[in-house]
């Protein structure tokens, strides 16, 4: 391998904080704000906040939401119904 040309390897936290999960992985993400956390191995790490992660995100939670579709689309209707009578 080249020297000085691939990205630096190294540990980072990843909280998702709408349910107050953390993991540890390796990753070639630099993380933003310098922000860093205690695990439970002892070192410090840098941290890396996320909105949705598979602890939270409806498809692996198993907790869809149920879109209305039909008062969605009628809506729709309603809204444009005056551009499609002419």
């Amino acid at each position: 391998m080249k020297a000085d040309i691939h990205p630096q390897y190294q540990g980072v936290i990843f909280i998702d904080a709408s349910v107050d999960f953390k993991f540890l992985t390796r990753t070639t993400m630099v993380p933003r704000g310098g922000e860093t956390m205690k695990w439970t191995d002892g070192q410090e790490y840098p941290v890396v906040r996320l909105d949705v992660s598979s602890e939270s995100h409806p498809f692996y939670t198993g907790k869809q939401k149920i879109v209305d579709t039909a008062g969605r689309i009628e809506k729709f209707n309603n809204k444009f119904a005056m551009y499609s009578k002419k």
